[in-house]
């Protein structure tokens, strides 16, 4: 039975680790859209977040916008943790290159996208078993 975790330890260590995650928004028929993504785990606020970067226009970013509820998850064998939260869509300047910045410290650089949206998740429920 997956158990309510927190952000911390090897859980914490678990989502520094590089590994690609799955998000899943809801479309507008209720039916859950799962794709793979790089996210990032941020702490440094006063809430714990993820970020994510993405187009604008792609199904995720319409789906985020229309219903925000959110779900990221990351899996290595027996080792899983999943992220429920609220997404915010951002496309100013400085949130999308905070994105890219912490994307490039997990992952690598990401390739240049004029259209390039982040998406911003308010952390409200961690569970897994790390």
């Amino acid at each position: 039975m997956p158990r309510t975790r927190s952000l911390e330890g090897e859980h914490l260590a678990f989502w520094r680790e590089r590994h690609l995650c799955t998000l899943s928004t809801l479309g507008a028929d209720g039916a859950p859209h799962v794709v793979p993504v790089g996210a990032v785990v941020d702490l440094d606020g006063e809430e714990p977040r993820a970020w994510v970067i993405t187009s604008a226009g792609v199904q995720k970013t319409v789906n985020a916008q229309r219903d925000p509820r959110v779900a990221i998850c990351q899996v290595d064998g027996g080792r899983w943790s999943t992220l429920y939260g609220t997404a915010e869509v951002l496309d100013d300047p400085a949130a999308v290159a905070e994105a890219e910045r912490r994307y490039a410290e997990r992952y690598r650089q990401p390739r240049e996208n004029p259209r390039r949206v982040a998406l911003r998740v308010s952390i409200t429920r961690v569970v897994g078993n790390v």
